[in-house]
């Protein structure tokens, strides 16, 4: 009865642990480069500093008023806990920025630009791991998304943005908006990386008539394998009603690359097709350790 207890705990600690770790690094990214250089960053948090260039206002209060809105939809589109740690994390982000005497690391507009994003990004894919935002606008733009069938999430995070970096442009000047731009791809990229890792999942479609032999081999590497049963029609060896089955395989995007090397060393002619997945739950996509 008490290890649900202690594995909730646990979790709990773990999630608090990433959440401070990424309000640290967000707090060094703004207070250490951007501020200084007044240069912004895109979403919620471009907005704020745009609106800090702008009027004066520090940032400390900026931030959790503009992404109040946000964080309401979040609790209304998500959930209570996220709403929460969420509101957690933002008024964090807001008292280090309020109380820590973060060093302006470098005048540097390029570096700064490209540090700037990238400590940025991490704070914000480090408190998303732990469960929460530093940054609204993604509940906005899932918002907007689900009441438009043109638009996807991705596409309304990106007009937002446009909108952002042409007053940037307008009222801090071409130059400052360009390297906003630069720390905001660098911010993203960041975040990419720290939410997927290197361990972001690939799926293998793998079509091929010696498919037994290439399963026996996947398992063999101790990788799981779907078999989907379908049937051949016109490919590159011409029509045939043959039936066969395709074989269907999550991997790891370090592994990706193995497991294609060890299809074409049965088949150079199979079919293969790839994609990137965002999550994955159950199942096998690891293979056993190699040895020697």
């Amino acid at each position: 009865m008490n290890q649900p207890t202690s594995t909730n705990f646990a979790k709990v600690l773990k999630d608090s642990f990433l959440i401070l770790l990424g309000i640290a690094s967000a707090g060094f990214g703004l207070k250490g480069f951007l501020l200084s250089s007044h240069f912004i960053d895109g979403g919620a948090t471009g907005i704020s500093m745009l609106l800090n260039q702008l009027t004066g206002l520090s940032l400390a209060i900026l931030l959790p008023l503009i992404n109040l809105p946000f964080i309401i939809m979040a609790y209304r589109r998500i959930g209570r806990g996220f709403a929460l740690r969420s509101v957690a994390a933002i008024a964090g982000l807001s008292l280090c920025l309020a109380v820590v005497p973060f060093p302006d690391v470098t005048p540097d507009r390029l570096l700064t630009a490209v540090f700037g994003g990238f400590f940025i990004g991490a704070g914000i894919g480090l408190a998303m791991r732990g469960g929460a935002v530093l940054d609204g606008t993604e509940a906005l733009a899932l918002l907007i998304s689900r009441q438009s069938r043109l638009l996807k999430v991705s596409d309304v995070i990106l007009l937002l943005n446009v909108v952002i970096f042409l007053t940037a442009a307008r009222f801090l000047g071409v130059e400052s908006a360009l390297y906003s731009m630069l720390t905001y791809f660098a911010a993203f990229k960041t975040i990419d990386f720290v939410v997927t890792g290197i361990e972001q999942y690939t799926a293998v479609l793998i079509v091929s008539p010696h498919y037994q032999t290439i399963r026996q081999q996947i398992q063999a590497q101790g990788w799981g394998v779907t078999s989907l049963s379908s049937e051949q029609g016109h490919g590159h060896r011409g029509t045939s009603d043959q039936p066969l089955d395709a074989l269907y395989v999550v991997v790891t995007r370090l592994e990706a690359a193995r497991l294609l090397d060890l299809v074409e060393a049965i088949d150079e002619q199979a079919f293969i097709s790839q994609s990137t997945l965002e999550n994955v739950v159950g199942g096998k996509v690891k293979s056993m350790p190699l040895h020697g």
